[in-house]
């Protein structure tokens, strides 16, 4: 769970830090030739690149997501037994009494 929460934060911060920095990059002529760009060129260039590296994080971020191997994630046994217990409870309290069900749920 560590390293799935690990990997969401890492594309979520690159999600934010690329863009900016590709943005900054073309304000301050930072990129080789963005210098001989007209200012609307540079504006488009920056935002262009900027969406394309948002659109490569999240190409990423499914990719690594889909190579994570689905059998190491199985439900915690003791939420799945409190879970039947609820079911089970509800299911046999609203056989009894069924208004006084929906009344507990309203209040």
């Amino acid at each position: 769970m560590a390293r799935v929460i690990q990997k969401f934060f890492i594309a979520s911060m690159l999600m934010w830090i690329l863009p900016i920095a590709i943005l900054y990059g073309f304000n301050h002529n930072l990129f080789p030739g963005s210098i001989q760009l007209s200012p609307y060129s540079a504006t488009l260039w920056s935002g262009f690149l900027a969406v394309i590296s948002v659109n490569m994080v999240i190409a990423f971020y499914i990719c690594m997501a889909m190579k994570e191997p689905s059998d190491k994630h199985e439900p915690d046994p003791a939420f799945l037994a409190e879970a039947k217990a609820s079911v089970s409870q509800s299911t046999t309290s609203g056989k009894v009494d069924g208004s006084s069900q929906s009344r507990d749920k309203e209040e």
